[in-house]
């Protein structure tokens, strides 16, 4: 049986001092580029922006030391501000505390019985309708930063019929309550934000190793800083909203348990884990991708699960793998964990150093780079292409995006799993009648099965040249067979020059295999390996040739009988 073990452990074996010269200079970068990030995720969890940074600098340190990933970076991220600033609104710091430590254990336990490949069954689907929800309400909490609005509660504001006396936490109200103080908008940190939100769409055409939030929050900060000196013009700054930032992380406390509060906030709990799970695998495939490493799922949710449970004790939030950061990571040079401590050192010595300093940074200029986020996390490429395909996955799509922004992340994940799994079942009802006719696909056109020259037949004798590997695809390809293609691209060696997948018994396939499907040729294409399909149905073909797979692995890969695919395969070969 083979243990699981930290990734540190394992790069330790081989470490030189020029790996940590690289990781000393990436863990240096990103641990700069964190600091308006956390600080920013702070905020806009509704906690502050010290929680932020101590969430980093803890979560951080534990992710990278005990991670099953070479190159991840933690901390808080944008997924989990909408949870957070939700149970902030209903609860308080102790119950967020409570729910976030429950999570941090289910995580532990999820990893523990090797239970992380379980995360891969959430549809795609689902995954980027609720991810675009969060995304549109981090964008929305921030517009009365990006405005400078100051909502009057001297009184109790009344929206939709109800009484609110701060602002409020659900998406319609809260938009209601900004549209409401439109008159109280500040000209000055309008312009701030709106000038640091055109840098950072267009920073990355000039610069992409120096990120655009760094440069934004420090010309933001100097020009907030000389306005108020010369012009006496006064923006919300974090020093104005929140006070001084610490100069040292919290002694660790426990929060008070009762099973009440266990009971409560349980669902909630599963929701930070599922959505901490989700977010750090598909961070850690990402780093695979960009280094072409592979991580231990398990090592790395049991890492996570630490993670949760430490950052509230030492006072921070709910803690994943960021997806921007551990790239920012790879591509200045991070080669191990090393360089994940690293990051959470150096952010530690800023709030230790120059947290004095930091209090200046305007609060318009955040609510730009949360913007930023949020419409790079809301991921209009994915939903363009989903759009383009079949309409049940348009169906999930939708309305997990609508119960994410106007209900709950919590019901959007649950309904969402119910209505996929609704679909799967009632698709593989329908192909089971259609089946019977042994239609498939050439060109485009249907033609009736004939075993002697269809790809549909029985088994036969094949002559596979040297170089390609040939994959049968058998059964439904959808979101649940992510893992068999992660398999066949692991497998194709140095000497592979093509995959076949033969798709003759693959009567069904959905977005989330699409989305596999790409991840495969996105692997291959690193390994200079071309993908070739053989004996592909109707419902495949078309949804391939709708969400544009034929462009991309190309008209001359497509076959309908197996000899034609290998004759191709044997020209690539050659």
């Amino acid at each position: 049986r083979i243990m699981m073990k930290p990734e540190l452990f394992n790069t330790l074996k081989s470490y030189s001092v020029k790996t940590f010269v690289s990781d000393l200079i990436a863990g240096v970068i990103v641990g700069i580029v964190a600091l308006p990030l956390a600080i920013a995720f702070g905020i806009a969890s509704g906690v502050g922006p010290e929680k932020g940074i101590f969430t980093a600098v803890v979560a951080g340190f534990i992710i990278s030391a005990f991670g099953g990933t070479r190159a991840q970076i933690g901390g808080p991220t944008g997924a989990f501000a909408v949870i957070i600033y939700g149970i902030m609104q209903k609860y308080g710091f102790g119950e967020l505390m409570i729910a976030t430590i429950i999570a941090g254990i289910l995580l532990i336990l999820l990893g523990v019985f090797k239970l992380g490949g379980l995360v891969k069954f959430i549809p795609y689907t689902i995954i980027t309708g609720f991810t675009a929800g969060i995304a549109v309400t981090i964008a929305s909490g921030q517009l009365g930063d990006f405005f400078g609005l100051t909502p009057d509660f001297s009184t109790p504001m009344m929206i939709l019929g109800e009484e609110y006396s701060k602002l409020p936490g659900d998406f319609l109200p809260k938009v209601i309550c900004f549209a409401k103080s439109a008159s109280s908008i500040n000209v000055y940190a309008f312009v701030v934000a709106a000038v640091s939100l055109v840098v950072l769409f267009v920073w990355p055409k000039i610069s992409k190793k120096i990120p655009g939030s760094l440069i934004v929050i420090l010309l933001a900060t100097v020009i907030t800083v000389l306005l108020n000196k010369f012009c006496g013009l006064e923006l919300a700054t974090i020093q104005t909203r929140y006070g001084s930032i610490p100069n040292k992380l919290p002694a660790p406390q426990l929060p008070h348990f009762s099973m009440n509060s266990i009971v409560e906030l349980f669902p909630t709990a599963i929701s930070i884990a599922v959505l901490g799970a989700i977010e750090s695998l598909m961070s850690a495939v990402v780093a695979d991708g960009m280094m072409g490493t592979k991580h231990d799922s398990n090592m790395e949710l049991i890492a996570q699960g630490i993670a949760n449970i430490a950052s509230p004790l030492f006072g921070g939030i709910p803690a994943t793998g960021a997806i921007a950061r551990t790239a920012t990571n790879i591509k200045n040079g991070g080669k191990t964990p090393v360089a994940g401590i690293i990051h959470a050192v150096t952010l530690l010595c800023i709030m230790l150093f120059l947290g004095k300093f930091v209090v200046y940074i305007p609060m318009a200029a955040l609510a730009a780079v949360l913007i930023n986020v949020a419409w790079n996390m809301a991921g209009f490429p994915a939903i363009k292409a989903l759009l383009k395909g079949q309409k049940s996955d348009i169906a999930v799509l939708t309305v997990t995006f609508l119960i994410t922004v106007f209900v709950d992340l919590t019901v959007a994940i649950e309904v969402g799993l119910g209505l996929a799994a609704f679909f799967f079942i009632k698709k593989m009802i329908d192909l089971s009648e259609v089946h019977e006719y042994g239609e498939n696909l050439t060109g485009g056109l249907k033609t009736k099965t004939n075993n002697a020259n269809n790809d549909t037949g029985v088994e036969e004798e094949l002559e596979i040249p040297h170089g390609v590997l040939v994959y049968e695809v058998d059964g439904p390809f959808f979101f649940g067979t992510v893992r068999k293609f992660e398999i066949a691209a692991e497998r194709a060696g140095a000497e592979c020059k093509a995959i076949i997948l033969r798709m003759r018994n693959t009567s069904y396939l959905d977005a989330g295999g699409v989305q596999a499907l790409k991840q495969l040729k996105s692997a291959c294409d690193r390994k200079n390996i071309t993908i070739v399909l053989s004996g592909v149905h109707p419902q495949p073909w078309k949804l391939l040739e709708k969400m544009g797979m034929f462009e991309e692995l190309g008209s001359e890969n497509i076959y309908d009988h197996i000899d034609k695919a290998l004759a191709r395969a044997n020209e690539i070969v050659k």
